[in-house]
């Protein structure tokens, strides 16, 4: 698998909270592939979010199968609203 290819898996897991992609938020930080292994840098909209299990275990079920997925939160740099994509700003009205 390439990080490109993990990436568009990625993008098919929604925030539970919104519906907008973990990928289209920016909360993926990086992806790292590495022959079976996949490394995956992400942050949460906030340090104490209740869902960061959640989002875990969506994403090495997404990635799983023959990889290993390794799953990293972050919180340097924290997240922001300019790190949410054009398309998703428009999809949740932050653009007019």
């Amino acid at each position: 698998m390439t990080k490109e290819e993990a990436l568009k898996k990625i993008n098919q897991i929604p925030d539970p909270d919104i519906g907008i992609s973990l990928v289209e938020l920016g909360l993926i930080y990086d992806v790292k592939v590495a022959g079976d292994t996949i490394e995956v840098l992400m942050t949460l909209t906030t340090p104490f979010c209740p869902l960061a299990g959640t989002l875990e275990k969506q994403i090495k079920q997404k990635l799983g199968g023959r990889h290993k997925v390794q799953v990293s939160f972050t919180f340097d740099p924290p997240w922001s609203i300019d790190k949410i994509s054009e398309a998703a700003k428009l999809k949740l009205g932050l653009l007019t």
